[in-house]
């Protein structure tokens, strides 16, 4: 084969790595067997897993909350408020938080979760409607049924929509596994609720598959740590002896041991020593490992560290919350995605029947409403309470923003200036030229020191200019101003203002070694040095 791409060569190196690499359809990848297996390992995983545990649950409790609020936005406001006060009762008597948040644990463990919307005569609320939630397991089809629009237990169209379920009375599992009699439910009072990784996959795989072999090693690696320790902590100390084999050391039987007591001394046989046994488990690197391994488990949930572990001993303030930035995004995304497929589609069946229940005409097409969950808490309050303050402040003051600008204007003076326009400012435009009346202008004037001696002009006719010439610039001041009043006053060199002069040629002989420095501006000496 002949390959333009590194990963698509196969050799010696990678062909283990790749070899369970297949080109099967979502559907044929995750078969019923498949998903079986893959299922009760996850289970298997949260229910004797701590770790695995704590996530599955966190993430669900974080998910959900307290449960999502609904918020009508009909014109007429009666009607809202009733709307929203029934909804919420009905919420209440049915538990539908918790059954949310069972819902995404099953997900998470389970890859899917199955809902059939149907009529509980037991609720004491003017709406029946109630949520049965039902294992993956139970929607499957039989072996023997061969049926290109039907994927274990879904029959579709010709379209891909679902048109039906078919859901065994009995667990497989169960005391009544031997029992195959099934139900079929029609699409439009069933809810499946999975996350679709690849186009044309019409069943759902554990979120937590990539992770499942993590999971394994994590708890192999501390079991192992543990019986080592255990093993070191069995014995208590060692006999050993310097002397030479048959040497004057008395003689002990090999393996032999000693029931020691507490608090009591001991006598040893003649030539010979206690040793403790020095314990090498856990080592200094079982911290790490562990915290590699979660971080790994937790990254396909789009968990952080500290969140997977419990644990932010390791973390500052800054690291925390931006760690915490992708975690609350993937949790808007849920529950977007759970408004859409679950809340919708609930709130759709009840609304029609509360209309019944109260005889209250409403357009089937006019239910505008919003979801509101619970908002995440912060680390700091005092802070968090401060930002919102000033944020619904700006709402109505606005606020400032201030941009910082460099720009250079060129002045030649030839002898003192006086409120020369230098540039003009205009708080709309910024900087304008100096004859645009649209700013206010700013002046510049600018008055000579004379901290320059000038020679006379005997002694100029006899020098002569020479060799190295360097600027002698006389000292200015320089003040910027407005018709309110000074912005900038300071004094600095100005070349134009002062005269040359020229340096000594032995400073330059080449058994002298001089250094000098020039000022870029005005040309006056910096810095000599011989």
């Amino acid at each position: 084969m002949r390959a333009r791409f590194d990963a698509a060569q196969t050799t010696k190196d990678n062909a283990k790595h790749w070899g369970a690499a297949d080109f099967l359809s979502a559907d044929a990848e995750a078969d019923s067997n498949v998903r079986k297996i893959l299922r009760t390992r996850a289970r298997y995983e949260v229910q004797n897993n701590s770790y695995a545990r704590g996530i599955v649950k966190t993430l669900a409790d974080d998910t959900v909350g307290t449960g999502p609020r609904l918020q009508m936005l009909l014109d007429d406001e009666d009607v809202n408020k009733r709307i929203e006060h029934d909804f919420q009762v009905w919420a209440k008597r049915t538990r539908l938080p918790a059954k949310l948040r069972t819902i995404r644990m099953a997900r998470c463990q389970d890859g899917e979760a199955f809902v059939i919307l149907a009529q509980n005569p037991r609720l004491t609320t003017n709406v029946r409607l109630d949520l049965q939630l039902i294992e993956a397991d139970r929607v499957t089809d039989d072996e023997l049924i061969s049926d290109e629009r039907r994927v274990d237990g879904i029959t579709f169209d010709s379209f891909g929509n679902p048109v039906s379920y078919r859901v065994l009375k009995f667990h497989p599992g169960g005391t009544e596994s031997f029992n195959t009699e099934f139900l079929t439910v029609k699409a439009e009072n069933m809810i499946h609720v999975f996350r679709q990784d690849r186009p044309e996959q019409h069943r759902g795989i554990p979120e937590i598959t990539a992770a499942l072999p993590l999971f394994a090693h994590l708890r192999r690696f501390t079991l192992a740590v543990v019986s080592a320790a255990e093993a070191a902590a069995d014995f208590a100390g060692i006999l050993y002896t310097d002397a030479p084999a048959n040497g004057e050391a008395d003689s002990v039987e090999a393996m032999d041991t000693i029931q020691l007591e507490r608090n009591m001394l001991l006598t040893m046989p003649g030539g010979w020593k206690m040793s403790q046994v020095d314990p090498k488990q856990p080592v200094t690197t079982y911290g790490e490992f562990k915290h590699e391994i979660l971080n790994e488990i937790a990254r396909c949930l789009s968990m952080p560290y500290n969140i997977a572990a419990g644990n932010s001993s390791g973390y500052n303030y800054a690291s925390g919350r931006l760690d915490h930035q992708t975690y609350y995004k993937s949790l808007k995304v849920d529950r977007a995605f759970m408004e859409a497929e679950i809340l919708d589609r609930v709130f759709d069946a009840w609304m029609r029947e509360w209309s019944l229940a109260t005889a209250t005409q409403l357009d089937a097409c006019d239910c505008r409403h919003v979801w509101f969950w619970d908002g995440q808490e912060h680390v700091d309050p005092a802070k968090e309470a401060n930002a919102q303050e000033e944020a619904l402040t700006q709402l109505f003051v606005g606020y400032t923003d201030t941009t910082f600008t460099a720009k250079t204007f060129t002045v030649l003076p030839t002898g003192d200036i006086d409120k020369q326009i230098l540039t003009r400012f205009s708080r709309k435009l910024g900087f304008v030229d100096a004859d645009d009346l649209a700013g206010e202008p700013y002046y510049i004037s600018v008055r000579d020191q004379h901290t320059v001696i000038f020679p006379s002009e005997k002694e100029a006719a006899k020098r002569k200019i020479e060799g190295l010439v360097y600027n002698m610039p006389s000292m200015a001041n320089v003040m910027i101003s407005t018709m309110q009043g000074t912005v900038l006053e300071r004094e600095m060199p100005i070349a134009q203002f002062g005269t040359i002069d020229q340096l000594s040629p032995t400073l330059f002989n080449k058994g002298a070694t001089t250094r000098l420095t020039l000022h870029p501006a005005t040309g006056g000496i910096l810095h000599l040095e011989q």
